[in-house]
């Protein structure tokens, strides 16, 4: 598939950058300056814009903008994301949904809010922020679904938010926009960093997570926007789920074995080639044996 690259950068000058703690997650930048942003084509209406913080998506409609995460705090990277927004449409933005607690993606809640925009999440997105640990705390979503599937109607354009289980954190959105078939997968999928992040303490889940990935490629679509990294196909998604079920599989045999704890997560990534990124160790091996 194609992807215009459209050569236009903003430099976020004297952005902040606080990497997200307590509850765990990358900062897409870590401290100091996060990278430019640079905006991508993925679809005709449909655009990508990397850099400080995860991946944003945007959907153009004859009424206004669908936004997908806002990017990190601060006033350089959301006026460089919205720059970019502009340079592709005059229409407002309309709805900002977040598809994750975690500050790269929410970061600019308040901004949002400010300017009369709806912030659009899961409930439990905004139960983890109660207890989310980062400086500053984003602001809480003004629009909360509790089930598994909510929809947006804009310009004729239909977004479908699901909720398929527990992932990256409890409070995980897939974001679909069937008339382009596009689906925007936050950090159930990140491609810029190398193994997958299971944020226990935001409720995450490494067992549930390939359910969640199951239900994604349900989707018709074929492209797919990760959490950080470049635009992937369907293939690449099935891959990718592929690869977390021998992950899991492999894990549990280890476990099964009597491999020690604090030799688990290096055991794994030499004789499987992958291993998540999980903040204590005994929480992964007793969801392992949970789910036996």
């Amino acid at each position: 598939m194609k992807r215009l690259l459209i050569a236009l950068t903003v430099v976020a000058a004297a952005a902040f950058a606080q990497a997200p703690a307590g509850g765990g997650g990358r900062a897409g930048g870590g401290r100091g300056a996060p990278p430019a942003q640079a905006i991508e084509q993925v679809k005709p209406g449909v655009f990508m814009v990397t850099g400080a913080g995860g991946n944003s998506t945007f959907h153009v409609t004859n009424e206004g903008i669908i936004l997908v995460d806002g990017k990190l705090p601060g006033d350089a990277n959301y006026n460089a994301l919205m720059a970019l927004i502009k340079s592709k449409s005059d229409q407002p933005v309309k709805y900002l949904i977040v598809t994750h607690h975690h500050a790269d993606h929410t970061g600019n809640n308040q901004k949002f809010l400010d300017a009369g925009v709806p912030v659009v999440a899961t409930e439990n997105l905004k139960t983890n922020l109660v207890t989310y640990e980062s400086n500053p705390k984003p602001a809480p979503p003004s629009v909360t679904y509790p089930g598994a599937e909510y929809r947006i109607k804009l310009g004729g354009v239909t977004v479908e938010l699901h909720h398929f289980g527990r992932a990256h954190t409890s409070g995980d959105t897939v974001v679909f926009f069937p008339d382009a078939k596009v689906v925007c997968l936050s950090d159930v999928i990140t491609t810029g960093t190398t193994d997958p992040l299971i944020d226990f303490a935001g409720g995450g889940s490494a067992t549930d997570w390939t359910n969640v990935l199951a239900g994604v490629l349900k989707l018709d679509f074929d492209a797919a926007v990760p959490g950080n990294g470049p635009v992937l196909t369907k293939a690449d998604v099935a891959a990718y789920k592929a690869k977390f079920d021998k992950m899991i599989a492999k894990a549990r045999e280890l476990v099964n074995k009597g491999v020690a704890q604090d030799q688990l997560l290096a055991q794994l990534k030499m004789e499987n080639g992958w291993a998540p990124r999980v903040p204590k160790v005994d929480e992964f091996v007793a969801e392992l044996k949970a789910a036996k």
